[in-house]
């Protein structure tokens, strides 16, 4: 079993990024599971404003589109801008939309049987509904919600230290995150044993 991760932090490598830190205790409880599971830090690649697959010379995302299309397992990382998802994390769902009208040999959406969960931070607030926005989003195409799917971690109210700057309740974001792992495995397993079946 195949994980994808995206980082969609703002910042390029090698810059440390609040997001991949907290995104790695995931990747970590992934490969304990036996999950092969690769990291990619969307910055790193010139992934183009549009709505298709590929816009041609220099569009970054085909090549993280074949690593999509080979994972059984999506994990979303952004951090909070100004109470929702970075532009960068929006970018990466407005190519995934991309995918709606594409189907497998079945017939079915080609994103059946995948699975997403989330990992959200940010000095402020705002991380469930960031969580909400890209669900929604990746239900809309076919991929498969599982349950606590989601960690974050946040500064409270106001302006603040980031993670990697701050120890505030990071043990429950880690542990909430090993739990997101487990149930996207136990979710994808059981749709490989029982896929969904096309409609028609």
């Amino acid at each position: 079993m195949k994980a994808l991760v995206l980082n969609c932090t703002l910042k390029p490598s090698p810059e440390p990024s609040n997001t991949e830190a907290l995104a790695k205790i995931v990747v970590k409880e992934l490969e304990r599971l036996g999950v092969e599971t690769h990291m990619i830090r969307v910055a790193d690649y010139d992934v183009k404003t549009g709505i298709k697959s590929d816009l041609g010379d220099g569009d970054g995302w085909p090549i993280i589109l074949k690593e999509l299309l080979a994972s059984e397992i999506l994990i979303m990382a952004t951090p909070t801008w100004m109470g929702t998802l970075s532009s960068m994390a929006m970018r990466v769902m407005e190519r995934i939309n991309g995918l709606y009208p594409a189907r497998d040999d079945k017939g079915r959406p080609i994103t059946y049987d995948k699975v997403a969960g989330f990992v959200v931070t940010g000095e402020e607030d705002g991380a469930r509904h960031v969580v909400t926005e890209i669900a929604s989003g990746l239900m809309d195409v076919g991929f498969t919600i599982a349950p606590q799917s989601y960690t974050y971690w946040n500064n409270g109210p106001g302006p603040g230290n980031s993670y990697l700057e701050s120890d505030f309740r990071k043990e429950w974001s880690r542990e909430t995150g090993k739990m997101v792992a487990a149930n996207v495995v136990a979710v994808a397993n059981a749709l490989k044993k029982t896929p969904i079946p096309a409609w028609k």
